[in-house]
């Protein structure tokens, strides 16, 4: 694991017997032990934190989103109401298989710590941090290019602005010892509020496989099914986009938190989308899963109304006629025997993962179908009561993050079984996931959080602004057609390529 303060450059990691890098930047910022130290003194970082509520936020979808300052955003906003932060008090980066248990290790020591003044005491007040994970523990990456690159991290930023409900607040946080991080009001004016700016021409080109080579890997897939190998897997494929002018996340979040606002729009760490998947919620006890697993492409988009639909003219006829199409859709979907075995895979899946965390589980015997402004999707809410922990047990009681962990990967997202499908996307899909399709979201202070899966999203190059990676994926079952999957993709691509403003090639 790597952390680092105040998003400081850590110094070079060092190798351990297990893998994992270590390297604890933070001894150069924070007070470090000593003969002299009081007894307790922490080890580690320590952060301050404020929490007071705030009434300046307007009753907008993208109110939060208007407050981010540039464009290195965090953002996790739903019909408005969730979390945005700026500046980065501590930030961990984390690799490989312990990618999640070094992370939430890393949390909670930062917990233990911390001296925490909240005046709200609401899930997402307090001290939070936003996460990104990679999807897979390996990656196909060119070492030479970035030999070190990370597969988590963890961003406690440095403000955070909130709003649940009625109730908005806003979050102030420090490390102690870094004297560089201005305090108080100097911490809101060192962010000055920065003009958002358009992506100016966008050009869009394939990514690591063509659209006219992917349905042959489709084909593939479903041919290894039909052998007996396995019996779903989830391939996905990317397409580049070069942008006239640097990209800015804020603009891309304003046009996805409007658009999709039954999604949740993210930003972390260049990972960008409006995700319509909840992996898992975790709230004073109780949890959630949202699984999608099954799609039909909608008659017509409803980020793009047709001509003359506010006119009264003869676009309000097609509106109708399309809405009347949806209908029909929606129908078939419900009653489509291949998406309804691919979404059974994915609700199985996630009911078993969650079922050890639970003394009481629901889990709907019929899914219902989601409405979104692109595509219609199978859906089941899966929730569960989690089990006490007692005092006694030896055991703490699992964070948001924690249980994130154990759910990932997904049927909805790998496939079934996990180790057969995870190794047919490795053998066959010829694509570097990165942190797409992998879990993105916060966690609270008391292990409350909401993580989401990685999905209608991009990833914005680290080395280019200019330069940003759009992804969609498929379940593919016995019974799927690569051309029809083909056009399923293009259609879970329609998200990234409207916040882009660019058109389908």
């Amino acid at each position: 694991m790597i952390a680092s303060p105040s998003g400081g450059t850590p110094g070079t990691p060092t190798g351990s017997p297990s893998g994992i890098s270590v390297y604890d930047s933070w001894a150069a910022e924070a007070p470090t032990a000593s003969d002299d130290a009081p007894p307790g003194a922490p080890h580690g970082p320590q952060l301050v934190v404020r929490t007071v509520a705030t009434d300046d936020l307007p009753d907008t979808a993208t109110a939060l989103v208007d407050r981010l300052p540039d464009t290195h955003a965090l953002a996790w906003v739903r019909h408005g109401d969730g979390l945005v932060g700026w500046g980065e008090a501590l930030r961990f980066e984390t690799f490989g298989p312990g990618r999640f248990a070094d992370a939430d290790e890393a949390w909670r020591q930062v917990l233990g710590n911390a001296v925490v003044h909240d005046d709200v005491n609401l899930p997402g007040s307090g001290l939070v941090a936003f996460g990104s994970f990679a999807f897979d523990d390996v990656s196909p990456g060119d070492e030479s290019e970035d030999p070190a690159r990370a597969s988590g991290v963890l961003i406690v930023p440095r403000v955070v602005v909130g709003r649940r409900g009625e109730t908005a607040w806003m979050t102030t946080i420090s490390l102690v010892g870094d004297r560089s991080a201005p305090v108080g009001e100097d911490l809101l004016s060192a962010y000055p509020h920065q003009p958002v700016t358009e992506p100016g021409r966008v050009v869009l080109a394939d990514g690591a496989v063509g659209a006219a080579d992917w349905p042959a890997v489709v084909a593939e897939g479903i041919a290894r099914i039909q052998t007996g190998e396995l019996e779903k897997v989830v391939l996905a494929r990317d397409v580049v986009a070069t942008t006239e002018h640097p990209l800015d996340t804020r603009h891309l979040l304003g046009r996805l938190a409007s658009a999709y606002d039954a999604c949740w729009a993210f930003s972390v760490d260049g990972m960008v989308g409006a995700t319509p998947e909840l992996l898992v919620r975790s709230e004073k006890g109780l949890v959630a899963s949202r699984v999608l697993a099954g799609t039909i492409r909608r008659e017509h988009s409803a980020t793009d109304p047709a001509p003359g639909t506010h006119d009264g003219g003869p676009g309000e006829e097609a509106a109708r006629s399309g809405d009347d199409a949806d209908l029909l859709r929606a129908a078939q979907l419900a009653r489509s025997s291949k998406d309804l075995e691919e979404h059974e895979f994915a609700v199985r899946s996630v009911a078993a993962a969650l079922e050890p965390f639970c003394s009481s589980m629901n889990v709907p015997e019929a899914p219902f179908v989601l409405h979104l402004p692109n595509v219609m999707h199978l859906a089941t809410d899966v929730t569960g009561v989690l089990t006490d922990q007692h005092p006694g047990s030896g055991r703490p009681a699992p964070s948001s993050l924690s249980l994130a962990a154990a759910l990932h990967p997904s049927a909805a997202v790998c496939g079934t079984p996990t180790t057969a499908a995870r190794s047919l996307i490795r053998e066959i899909e010829g694509l570097d996931r990165a942190r797409y399709a992998g879990p993105v979201g916060w966690v609270g202070a008391g292990g409350d959080g909401e993580w989401g899966i990685a999905l209608r999203s991009a990833e914005i190059s680290p080395a280019d602004p200019h330069h940003i990676r759009l992804f969609a994926g498929c379940g593919i079952v016995a019974a799927s057609d690569p051309q029809a999957e083909l056009a399923e993709s293009e259609a879970k691509l329609e998200p990234m390529r409207y916040a882009l403003g660019a058109s389908p090639r």
